[in-house]
């Protein structure tokens, strides 16, 4: 898709705006006055992903916090001021690499323009932040009720009185928890807007409502090319943020990397506990950065065939597995278990004795990419924790059995030694 190309800012050891990536970004929920608690919480968001990090500072000791909790943490950092320029001042000068503010309710053009001196001083860049919520009375009035372009005209005003302060170095961010409005007031200001903008909507709810609020918004946005950083609003762990922010982006093709897990509803068909292992299997590989797709289905109908366009795969089945149409059922009396590969020439391996099947689409040097692995060395013998890690999940559920490897194995078929795939040599 065509991005809206906006003004570059730098907001600490980070670039938005311009053709940078969009950022993620997340917002505290502990006092962050507790220096100890939220600098735990922010290394947590950083390690699920988070780019950007938000704090209130709704107290003069949560801004003096800020400078203990920064140097400590590795990504940027925004202070989220209301009400008091006072605290504004004072994060910027201890630390804040961003500061978002509402000039509405900051008070007179004269403490607005303290703010904006100081983060001038500074080279603080300043987020114009307007909320549906507090939408000035006079804008309401003269809209009827609060409107899509009531939000607009009142964030490009505060961007103007800003401009005039001269200072440029803005991001703009317009929420609502009405979807609709919100998608409509992006749709709106990108027209008028040079600034980066922040997307997000806004008091979307819990995890399961806010979540669906979220995607649906984020992705109408995002999909029209606008939007520079994002947040997922949820009542709940700020972790459950991240991981809906990273999913929407890649699903729009905005990001990479990430190990995409797929999977299907399960039917009369299934086998296996497919949803104990579907959930499993996604947690498992949650942090492992490779950019591949996983698919994990509950039949030999729906594995070969749906999941063809992923890279690995598990389908559970008893006493069949079928890839190609062609019947790769094991040894007599053996349950079925399929292991291949687009290039490995591996649909000889029917006779594992596994009551699943495994399959992978990556040539021989791709499969073994999944946390490094390296077929003839790791693999076998289990020396990477991510195979082990993902076999363990496999026997758990009956997916995956060793307990019949055949000895007999010609060794063309991996160029090794048949006593290479004793059990004990891959646990």
């Amino acid at each position: 898709m065509e991005r809206h190309i906006t003004k570059e800012v730098q907001i600490g050891n980070r670039w938005i705006g311009g053709n940078h990536p969009i950022a993620i970004q997340s917002m505290t929920n502990t006092k962050t006055e507790d220096v100890e608690a939220t600098v735990a919480q922010i290394l947590a968001l950083e390690k699920a992903g988070c780019e950007i990090i938000r704090c209130a500072v709704p107290t003069m000791e949560a801004a003096q916090a800020l400078g203990s909790i920064k140097k400590q943490i590795h990504i940027p950092l925004v202070a989220d001021i209301h009400f008091d320029y006072r605290l504004a001042i004072a994060a910027i000068e201890n630390g804040a690499d961003k500061i978002r503010i509402n000039p509405g309710n900051i008070g007179s053009r004269e403490r607005v323009q303290a703010v904006v001196d100081k983060a001038k001083e500074y080279g603080v860049p300043i987020r114009v932040g307007v909320n549906s919520g507090s939408l000035e009375k006079e804008l309401v009035e003269k809209y009827g009720k609060v409107t899509a372009e009531g939000l607009v005209e009142s964030a490009m005003d505060k961007v103007h009185m800003i401009e005039e302060m001269g200072y440029d170095q803005l991001v703009v961010s317009i929420k609502s928890s009405d979807v609709l409005m919100c998608v409509k007031a992006h749709e709106l200001i990108a027209k008028q807007c040079k600034y980066p903008l922040h997307v997000g909507i806004t008091e979307s709810g819990t995890v399961w409502a806010g979540n669906i609020k979220s995607s649906v918004g984020l992705g109408m946005i995002l999909g029209q090319g606008i939007g520079d950083t994002i947040r997922v609003s949820l009542t709940g762990d700020p972790v459950e943020e991240i991981r809906t922010a990273k999913l929407v982006l890649k699903t729009l093709g905005l990001r990479t990397g990430g190990i995409e897990v797929v999977s299907c509803p399960t039917c009369g068909r299934t086998k296996i506990d497919l949803i104990g292992l579907a959930n499993q299997v996604e947690k498992m590989v949650s942090d492992i950065p490779l950019d591949i797709k996983v698919a994990v289905m509950g039949c030999v109908v729906n594995g070969p065939g749906e999941a063809k366009e992923a890279d690995l795969g598990v389908a559970g089945g008893i006493g069949e597995g079928l890839h190609g149409g062609h019947d790769l059922r094991g040894e007599a009396g053996h349950q079925a278990g399929v292991l291949w590969g687009g290039a490995l020439g591996l649909q000889e391996l029917g006779g594992l004795g596994c009551n699943g099947l495994i399959f992978c689409n990556l040539p021989l040097e791709g499969f073994f990419q999944l946390g490094g692995l390296d077929l003839a060395h790791d693999v076998l013998q289990a020396e990477n924790p991510h195979f082990r890690g993902f076999m363990d999940v496999l026997e758990q559920f009956n997916v995956f059995h060793l307990d019949h490897l055949i000895d007999s194995m010609p060794q063309k078929t991996r160029g090794m030694g048949k006593t290479a795939w004793k059990k004990e040599k891959i646990f």
